[in-house]
């Protein structure tokens, strides 16, 4: 990710009014990231993406737990896509990796895109 993801990663928890902010930076580092790898979304892959950031966003701040995730409905997500989902959820010291898994969702349906 590159340097305006760092202080997402400084502040253990940011104030909820940064979350917009926060959100437009993550989803500039994540089409910069796909961008380099030749990966596209649709309109409608983004505006779920959108959708997804800003919600992980408000729980990287709100501290709010996500639900219970099986790891086993996974495991046909290349190990591409989870790295990828892996490098954002890093940047959130308050996130769980269980965050990459669902993540990894949008990147493997874009590379989808490319077939």
């Amino acid at each position: 990710m590159n340097e305006g993801s760092v202080a997402i990663e400084k502040n253990e928890r940011s104030d909820i009014s940064e979350a917009g902010a926060i959100t437009d930076q993550v989803l500039a580092d994540i089409t910069a990231m796909l961008n380099a790898e030749g990966i596209y979304t649709n309109a409608v892959q983004q505006q779920m993406l959108e959708s997804h950031i800003r919600a992980m966003v408000l729980r990287s701040i709100t501290g709010e737990p996500l639900p219970e995730v099986d790891k086993s409905l996974f495991d046909e997500i290349s190990e591409e896509s989870m790295k990828m989902a892996e490098r954002v959820v890093d940047n959130f010291a308050t996130l769980p990796i269980e965050e990459a898994y669902l993540l990894s969702v949008h990147f493997e349906v874009a590379k989808d895109n490319n077939q």
